[in-house]
Parts: C-alpha cells; sequence; structure tokens
C-alpha cells in the first residue's frame, strides 16, 4: 500500500509534494528545513537594521525535530530512520550540524550522506535533510490526519 500525507502543524511544502510517503514497510520524508508553520525559519534572525543571523545548530535541531513530528504522523520515530541525506549550503558548516546531530544519532542510528549544494528554495536555509525509515507492519490506515 502507498500513501502521502501533508501533515497538519507543520510548514506548507513549497510545491505540490507531500511531507511523507509510506510505501509497504518504509516511510519517506521529504526533504525537511527548520521552516515553521508561520514561514519563518529557525535559527534565522534579522535585527531591526536588516543584518541577519543565521544559526547551522539551531537550524539542525529545528530540522531534526520537523523530521521527528513528520515521522510520528504515520506512526514512526527517529529509531526508525534508516537513511539520512543532509543538503548544506556551506560545508563550514559541517562541525556545527554534525554536533548537533550527534545528540540525536550514534554510529547504530541511520546511514548518512551530507553533501554541500549551490542554494536551497529561501536565503535563510542553510540545511535540508530527507530521510527514509524502516516501519515493519505500518500501512497507510496507520497515517494519522
Amino acid at each position: 500500500m502507498v500513501s502521502s500525507e501533508v501533515v497538519a502543524g507543520k510548514a506548507t511544502p513549497r510545491g505540490r509534494f507531500p511531507h511523507v510517503k509510506v510505501a509497504g514497510d518504509h516511510v519517506y520524508v521529504s526533504g525537511t528545513s527548520s521552516r515553521r508553520p508561520d514561514n519563518t525559519i529557525a535559527g534565522a534572525e534579522v535585527d531591526p537594521m536588516g543584518t541577519t543571523a543565521l544559526d547551522i545548530r539551531a537550524q539542525t535541531r529545528a530540522v531534526i525535530e520537523n523530521i521527528a513530528d513528520i515521522l510520528h504522523a504515520v506512526g514512526a520515530d527517529l529509531t526508525d530512520l534508516v537513511q539520512v541525506t543532509a543538503y548544506l549550503v556551506n560545508m563550514n558548516d559541517f562541525g556545527g550540524y554534525n554536533e548537533v546531530y550527534g545528540e540525536y544519532f550514534d554510529e547504530s542510528g541511520p546511514t548518512r550522506t551530507t553533501v554541500a549544494v549551490h542554494q536551497l528554495p529561501h536565503p535563510h536555509l542553510l540545511l535540508e535533510i530527507q530521510a527514509v525509515a524502516h516501519v515493519p507492519g505500518v500501512s497507510e490506515k496507520e497515517v494519522r490526519s
């Protein structure tokens, strides 16, 4: 069985795709950023003079928490992840990203690939992560709105 879902309470995708797709025992999470439902970005602050401060640690934490929420919507959690792909705009942010990632996962966690990309859909986004989880017995009946 295959089912797709846009998860209530999460930032609306900036295109015609779901946050998550369940296919058999596998759960596929679309590329997820630190964007909030109100379209502000966790880890991005702009002061009254227009100076922008971007925080890779805050963005990484928000991305992983957003993925956790999306997984929860289909009866899964971070421990079910088997593979993640992270897209960093600047590899100079790798240390901060890697530090926070290590707060959630260790060597028994999902496999991981981290690549540098030229840009993401918003100039304040430093990071996006897509993920795959394996959840034996998950089905479209478990997909909750």
